[in-house]
């Protein structure tokens, strides 16, 4: 499996990707306009995603098997000064769900995470039915912080979510 971080030339692959996945996502996803996942929508994106690159806002990533993508990491919102944290989201095609790639190309954003742009802490947030979810970020070494109430709205309905975190060990 290759994994990489995304560029502009993604776009058809991604909006394959995205689209042969739309009913599996959905549950965890919001309510997206019509063409979001579109080739020249998901271009105008990955545009602006390797600038985030360039100037550390953000990294993207793509876990490919010959050549179509299987899944998908990103840290955004990064913050430096006192927090120096982010967010991760992160999404694996169906026929991939529980194969162990989603977790390779997480540990692989958390490595990114840490020593490229130096961040002290990554936080990941599920809804409590995701058990998947809840697994893979324990697997990966993320801890429970609490439980906030109506945190995003999902598919369109606000849905509580569990917070966790993982800090960088090198910063003890």
């Amino acid at each position: 499996m290759e994994i990489r971080l995304t560029s502009k030339e993604d776009a058809a692959i991604l909006a394959e990707y995205f689209s042969a996945n739309r009913e599996h996502f959905q549950p965890w996803e919001p309510i997206r306009e019509a063409g979001y996942h579109s080739s020249e929508s998901l271009t105008k994106r990955l545009v602006e995603y390797e600038e985030q690159h360039e100037n550390g806002s953000a990294a993207h990533f793509v876990g490919l098997i010959n050549g179509q993508v299987v899944s998908h990491c990103s840290l955004t919102n990064v913050v430096y000064g006192p927090l120096q944290g982010c967010f991760m989201g992160y999404g694996v095609s169906k026929e991939h769900e529980g194969t162990g790639v989603m977790a390779k190309v997480c540990q692989v954003a958390i490595e990114y995470a840490f020593k490229e742009l130096d961040l002290n802490r990554i936080m990941a947030n599920y809804m409590p039915v995701n058990t998947r979810s809840a697994d893979l970020l324990n697997r990966l070494g993320f801890s429970q912080e609490g439980l906030a109430r109506k945190y995003l709205k999902i598919n369109g309905v606000w849905e509580d979510h569990v917070l966790t975190s993982k800090l960088n060990p090198e910063n003890s």
